[in-house]
């Protein structure tokens, strides 16, 4: 397994991580417990090293399994969870607002230290910023508890350039973790320079776009009830007809590579910076083994140029986010 470093910071993990939110929340039913134990552990297997969660994804029963799944082997994995959501009270799933105050940080990290079964997290990032709480509040106790060894570096998730500096001024940032992919670009603008300059690790989320990209997912196709993505103007019909060039794209580029579509979105991503570790999800051993094909799929200085002239050449449909969640969730 290929391996890459976050940053300047130290964490080393494996050249392509694995992202659980999908196991337990977001895409519908949640998977088979023993089912995604295995599946997990045949991720490990197979050398992956990095594995993303959080108390949110649940809400904890996403935690719960990959503290299921590691017991026993915790020194093979390298586990980053978050923190920054107000749940609602019944615990049901999704979130009623954001909460970053410290007494919350803390209690969120007690909470994730028990249901992951560790006694420090390898990776706690904020999840999404709280303009109701300083960021040098909020990095100033991640801070302390690195200090009382209960976490070992600390990230953000969509947070500004300007957020990203004055966090890093308290405590280093290990990692940024943001959407990032051929169809959502926008971190190139500003983002990815300043993580550049910092020093600070890339962790993209969604590097195949939510589906999109690997062409299994078009116009046609039925979300089922508790599919997150039905709520997403990019995957309206009307939106998913129109981004369809994109997906053609990727797929004729891949019979040529002999490759899978997937393979393609991932190579980009990986393809774009050293300190880039994307965290694809997946809930199927084939998927895992078809996801890690990406790390034989080279892609050259030339073909990366003819890749970003066509996409640019794309006009892609469709906010990320709906108006009613985007000041929660993402810009």
């Amino acid at each position: 397994m290929q391996k890459r470093k976050l940053g300047k910071s130290n964490l080393e993990v494996s050249a392509l991580g694995f992202g659980a939110m999908g196991m337990s929340f977001g895409y519908g039913k949640a998977g088979d417990k023993q089912e995604m134990i295995s599946l997990l552990r045949a991720a490990v297997d197979k050398g992956v090293t990095f594995f993303d969660t959080a108390e949110v994804y649940g809400p904890y029963a996403n935690e719960e399994l990959l503290g299921e799944a590691f017991a026993g082997i915790r020194d093979q994995v390298v586990i980053a969870t978050k923190f920054g959501f107000k749940l609602k009270e019944d615990l049901s799933p999704g979130f009623v607002g954001l909460d970053s105050r410290p007494e919350h940080i803390r209690e969120v990290v007690e909470g994730s230290l028990k249901r992951l079964k560790i006694e420090a997290i390898d990776l706690l990032y904020q999840h999404r910023v709280d303009p109701e709480v300083p960021i040098e509040d909020v990095a100033g106790t991640v801070k302390e508890l690195i200090a009382e060894g209960k976490v070992k570096h600390f990230g953000l998730s969509e947070a500004g350039a300007q957020t990203i500096r004055r966090a890093n001024a308290v405590q280093p940032v290990t990692a940024l973790q943001s959407e990032y992919s051929l169809w959502w670009r926008e971190p190139e603008a500003e983002i990815i320079p300043t993580l550049e300059e910092l020093g600070i690790g890339f962790v993209p989320y969604s590097p195949l776009g939510k589906g999109f990209l690997t062409g299994k997912v078009n116009e046609s196709t039925e979300l089922v009830d508790g599919d997150f993505r039905k709520i997403l103007p990019r995957f309206t019909p009307d939106a998913m007809k129109a981004n369809q060039g994109i997906v053609d794209y990727i797929a004729e580029l891949a019979r040529l590579k002999n490759a899978t579509q997937a393979q393609i979105a991932l190579a980009w991503v990986m393809a774009q910076k050293p300190w880039m570790v994307p965290i694809p999800g997946t809930t199927k051993l084939h998927r895992l083994e078809e996801n890690l094909g990406s790390l034989n799929v080279e892609l050259t200085a030339d073909e990366l140029d003819e890749i970003d002239g066509a996409v640019k050449k794309i006009d892609l449909q469709g906010e990320r986010y709906p108006e009613s969640i985007k000041a929660l969730v993402g810009r």
